[in-house]
Order: structure tokens, then C-alpha cells, then sequence
């Protein structure tokens, strides 16, 4: 029992000042976590980023100062730094292959809130889905569809993917094209579809619209009117151009090759 004792004792002066360190270093690290915690929500405040963007700032920056303090802690104890260091790699390593995919996606929320490659309530398209912008979240960004329809796409797919931002501009061009029979004079057809378009509610005048021969095919000539208009009226215009240009060349006398029928009169062998 003595000698039991005596070892007690032994370790007490030999262990007892680093851990009344170690406890000293936890005490005054959870107090500077805490205060730089503060600080660092104070910066983000001023800054533009989204609110998830601050948050997730905040954490990893707190998440940083409690493993130096844990390491910190670990070290003045005396536990060996190269067990430790391939432990937490182990850890690191099982926790990455299982959530590799949640990792990504976790990733690609952070880039898309930092970056801003689309934001709410922009129309988009990208990995097969399009679709108006409702919500962007870490892990998920949520789409719906013109017919209401929602489509949650992984936020990993979408920075590894080719995004199409239909909206990001505030004018966009409206493009159609006519087949129009050869025999039809081409200055009259563009001057028909000139005057269509300006008669169209939304086409911009500047940038000018665009009426022009752009393709020959056989007996056929596709001519192509581009128009500017402002974005949020582009399918408005995109219908209306449609039906003012096809009305007008109906009324000019300008067909369409397809709905002429070609009649053939063969005379009987005498």
C-alpha cells in the first residue's frame, strides 16, 4: 500500500504541472475562441456574402481554433504528436470515403454562394434540368420548372457542369426563321419582316433588328429576323414575332414551299 502510494505521488509531481497547464491553456483557448468567434461574425457582418456564406465562415474558423487547441493540449501532456497525427489522418480518411459525395456537394454550395454564378429567381440550365432558380442551399439547389415542376439538383454536379444563365443579362435576342419560296423577291421579303418586327410590342430598336438571307436550299430560302428585346419579355416577344411575321408575309403573298402543291400535267401518248 505504501509503495502504492509513493507511486501516486511520483506521478503527481511528475504529470501534475502539465496538466495544471493543460487545464490553464483550455481555460484561456476557449476564451480566445470565443473572442475571435466574435470578431470574425462582426467582419463577415460587413461583407456582401449570403447568410449561409457567414455562417459557414464563422464555423470553420471556430472548428480551426478548437483543433489547435486540442493539439495544443495534447502536446504540453506529452502524448507523441506522430500517434495523434495518424489517428486524426485515419479519422479524416474514413470520414471522407463515407460522405465523399455529401463532401462534394458541401464544397460546391461554398462556391456558388461565394461566386455567384446564378442567383435567385435566375433562369438556368445545366446537368439535363433548367429551370428557375428558388433556393440554394449547401448541399442542394432547387429548381422549377415553367410547368411547376421542382427539381433539386447536387450542388457537386453543378459546378462541374456547363450552367446556362438565360438570365443574367437584361436583353436578350429573339432569333426565327421563314422558308420562303425562290421566286420571291428578297428585298421584299426582308422589308416585310423588318416592318413585322417593328410592329412586334417589345422589339428594342437598338441594337437594330436583323432581317437577312442566311441559308439556300434547293427551291428554298431561309431568311432569318433577329430582334432584341428585354428579358423578362422574351417569350412575349418570341410568340408575337412568330405570329406578326407570318401574317405579314401570308399577306404579301409570300409562301412557304412546303404548302404550295405541285400539280404535273402529263399529255397522253397519241
Amino acid at each position: 500500500m505504501d509503495e502504492l502510494i509513493k507511486k501516486l505521488i511520483d506521478m503527481g509531481s511528475s504529470y501534475g504541472g502539465k496538466i495544471l497547464l493543460a487545464i490553464a491553456v483550455f481555460i484561456v483557448g476557449l476564451i480566445l475562441i470565443k473572442l475571435i468567434g466574435k470578431a470574425v461574425t462582426k467582419a463577415t457582418e460587413k461583407t456582401k456574402w449570403n447568410d449561409i456564406v457567414k455562417v459557414i465562415v464563422t464555423k470553420a474558423v471556430k472548428i480551426i481554433l478548437y483543433l489547435i487547441l486540442l493539439i495544443s493540449i495534447i502536446e504540453i501532456l506529452g502524448v507523441p504528436m506522430s500517434s495523434v497525427v495518424a489517428l486524426m489522418a485515419s479519422a479524416g480518411l474514413a470520414v471522407g470515403l463515407a460522405f465523399q459525395g455529401a463532401l462534394s456537394n458541401l464544397a460546391g454550395g461554398f462556391m456558388i454562394l461565394v461566386f455567384r454564378p446564378f442567383k435567385i429567381g435566375d433562369y438556368i440550365e445545366a446537368t439535363g434540368a433548367e429551370g428557375f432558380v428558388r433556393d440554394i442551399s449547401i448541399f442542394y439547389t432547387k429548381l422549377m420548372t415553367i410547368d411547376n415542376k421542382q427539381v433539386l439538383v447536387p450542388n457537386g454536379d453543378l459546378m462541374s457542369a456547363n450552367v446556362t444563365n438565360f438570365t443574367a443579362s437584361d436583353k436578350r435576342r429573339v432569333d426565327q426563321n421563314f422558308k420562303i419560296t425562290n421566286d420571291i423577291d428578297q428585298e421584299l421579303v426582308k422589308s416585310v419582316l423588318l416592318e413585322a418586327s417593328a410592329n412586334t410590342e417589345g422589339v428594342l430598336k437598338t441594337p437594330a433588328p436583323f432581317a437577312r438571307l442566311t441559308a439556300v436550299d434547293d427551291d428554298t430560302y431561309i431568311f432569318t429576323i433577329r430582334c432584341w428585346c428585354e428579358t423578362e419579355k422574351y417569350w412575349d416577344v418570341y410568340f408575337d414575332l412568330i405570329e406578326n411575321c407570318s401574317k405579314a408575309l401570308s399577306e404579301n403573298g409570300i409562301d412557304d414551299p412546303e404548302e404550295r402543291i405541285a400539280v404535273r400535267i402529263v399529255k397522253p401518248e397519241e
